[in-house]
């Protein structure tokens, strides 16, 4: 079997065993001759870049908390392997431009991001958040004199704005429900909807207007920043759901809070303009809004997943075969 000639892991302690648990790291260490840790959070930036000049490795696995790579790579640096996310923070497009290649994990979580659009779907449409305090506070018979207009998932029209792989999956979770689900994006072909029994929108507008449930799933690009405007939002229909998933700044923020603040449509967050989300932030104390932390994916326990899509791909790298979840500097350009 081929080896990689020097492999340096930049992930804190505490990702590297989330990751790659055993005999994950095992087989991780195998993949290489020289297999070496770096801890980023031990490391002030500079500190970091000398650290990793001096260990040279010909592959570098990176996470949530590796600072972004210096413009002097290392010499023998030829292969970034990013177990997490955007590479924005990570690497420039001159790194990619002067032959380095890095990948992310890919669709590899798209299942659990998936899973969190259903989570907030079915929570909105039960009134989730609002019954969960309620319900809980001491010495408050809450019972049915709160919101009561819940509703139920079957037979619900679902719009789905974008149409990548985290969409793909929804739609997937959503088949049981017999929901009819309608996409907007720019590479969602009337044959690529069909092969997934979906239908395309002609627009946006059409779709907010059109559906009972939309679902934000848009990458965040200068074209799509703030392009859920406060007209959009009011094109759902009253009792309506608005998810996102996707991007934060996908959405004009102040105007989603005005809309959820009247109180006509179901919101809910796992993605914000800023985050965290401030402590004294108006979608915190409205009764139709249900919020998480963006965590919708990857869950914990879905960490190795990523990690054991990052070990084909340095299996690949070893043995000279193509590397899936490629960043190409068109994906780097038009991806968040």
């Amino acid at each position: 079997m081929s080896r990689i000639p020097s492999l340096v892991t930049a992930l804190a302690p505490a990702d590297l065993a989330a990751f790659f648990p055993e005999p994950m790291l095992a087989e991780l260490r195998a993949v290489t001759a020289d297999f070496r840790t770096l801890d980023p959070t031990a490391h002030p930036a500079a500190d970091f870049a000398r650290a990793l000049a001096a260990a040279d490795p010909a592959v570098l696995v990176t996470g949530w908390k590796t600072p972004h790579l210096p413009a002097a790579l290392p010499p023998r640096l030829r292969y970034v392997c990013h177990v997490t996310g955007s590479v924005k923070k990570l690497v420039s497009r001159a790194h990619l431009d002067g032959g380095l290649a890095v990948s992310n994990w890919g669709g590899s979580i798209s299942r659990t991001v998936a899973e969190g659009a259903l989570f907030h779907i079915l929570a909105c449409l039960r009134h989730a958040s609002h019954w969960a305090v309620a319900m809980h506070q001491p010495g408050v018979a809450a019972w049915k004199n709160g919101l009561s207009d819940v509703r139920s998932l079957f037979g619900r029209t679902v719009g789905i704005h974008g149409f990548g792989l985290v969409a793909r999956e929804l739609v997937a979770l959503l088949r049981p429900w017999g929901c009819r689900v309608t996409v907007f994006a720019p590479d969602a072909s009337a044959t690529l909807a069909a092969a997934y029994g979906v239908a395309c929108a002609g627009s946006l507008e059409e779709l907010f207007s059109a559906n009972e449930i939309i679902v934000e799933l848009a990458p965040l690009t200068p074209s799509t920043t703030g392009i859920v405007t406060e007209a959009l939002l009011r094109l759902i229909r009253p009792g309506g759901t608005f998810v996102n998933v996707g991007r934060g700044a996908v959405v004009d923020e102040a105007a989603l809070l005005r809309v959820a603040r009247e109180g006509r449509i179901n919101v809910g967050l796992d993605v914000y303009t800023t985050e965290p989300l401030s402590a004294d932030s108006g979608f915190r104390a409205l009764p139709r809004v249900n919020l998480t932390p963006h965590n919708s994916g990857p869950t914990f326990d879905h960490y190795p997943v990523a990690g054991a899509f990052a070990l084909r791909n340095l299996r690949a790298f070893a043995a000279g075969q193509p590397i899936e979840a490629l960043i190409t500097p068109a994906i780097y350009d038009a991806s968040s």
